[in-house]
């Protein structure tokens, strides 16, 4: 295994697909299994022979197994389901007409051509209109106003700001509870202030937004679920 980034099978039942990864900072082998998706990445400093890493899995399938296991499995979004939405589980019913339409435990969601995709849309928006409605809140109580603010679908975070002051967030915090977004802009907006994670930096979350651990919690976790549901058609 000499490649940068190769991938290998695992024997056992049922075999697991390894991505291997070479890296000049790493000092020792690290295995990590993603809380999203299952992806497993062994990573290897830049001159250990492929045979060390090989052992090492060999050493730990069980682990991987057990890991694996705990894994929520995927949830294809579709009428009949659930969809969580600010919190709150809402069963998708097929509705008439053209509009989305949220009431307190449903979702009234038009059939037609890819009905899942245009919910996604919907739920983007809806993240998007209260993104900036929370940076307007906020940006007084700061003393800082954020510039371009862009919504991806990120694996491994779930905001970041920029040096030039720009944020990005993931459009599925519209699924956590209300709170949950609101501590993750608070977090990546104290960044214009502090870009860093110092104490300085937390008194600047406390100062715009001073009940935030309850939702960091929260998102520690239950946030990879929100990960679960796939809006895309079954393949």
């Amino acid at each position: 295994m000499t490649a940068e980034n190769a991938t290998s099978l695992l024997p056992g039942e049922p075999p697991i697909t390894i991505h291997w990864r070479r890296s000049a900072r790493a000092r020792r082998l690290s295995l990590k299994v993603s809380g999203i998706d299952g992806r497993v990445t062994l990573t290897l400093p830049q001159r250990l022979a492929a045979r060390h890493g090989q052992a090492f899995l060999e050493e730990r399938a069980a682990w991987l197994r057990r890991s694996l296991a705990t894994i929520p499995a995927p949830l294809q979004v579709d009428f009949g389901g659930e969809l969580p939405i600010e919190g709150r589980l809402r069963r998708i019913i097929p509705a008439e007409g053209r509009q989305i339409t949220l009431a307190e435990d449903r979702l009234l969601l038009p059939e037609g051509k890819a009905p899942a995709r245009r919910l996604e849309t919907w739920l983007k928006l809806r993240a998007r209109a209260r993104i900036l409605e929370g940076a307007q809140r906020l940006s007084p109580r700061l003393g800082a106003a954020p510039g371009r603010i862009t919504l991806r679908d990120p694996r491994s975070r779930w905001g970041s700001c920029t040096s030039a002051g720009d944020l990005m967030l993931s459009w599925r915090l519209i699924l956590a509870p209300p709170a949950v977004l609101d501590y993750v802009l608070a977090h990546e907006m104290a960044h214009l202030k502090q870009m860093n994670h110092s104490p300085a930096f937390w008194a600047e979350v406390a100062r715009i937004m001073p009940d935030y651990a309850a939702p960091r919690d929260w998102l520690r976790r239950e946030g990879s679920a929100l990960h679960r549901y796939r809006f895309a058609a079954p393949a």
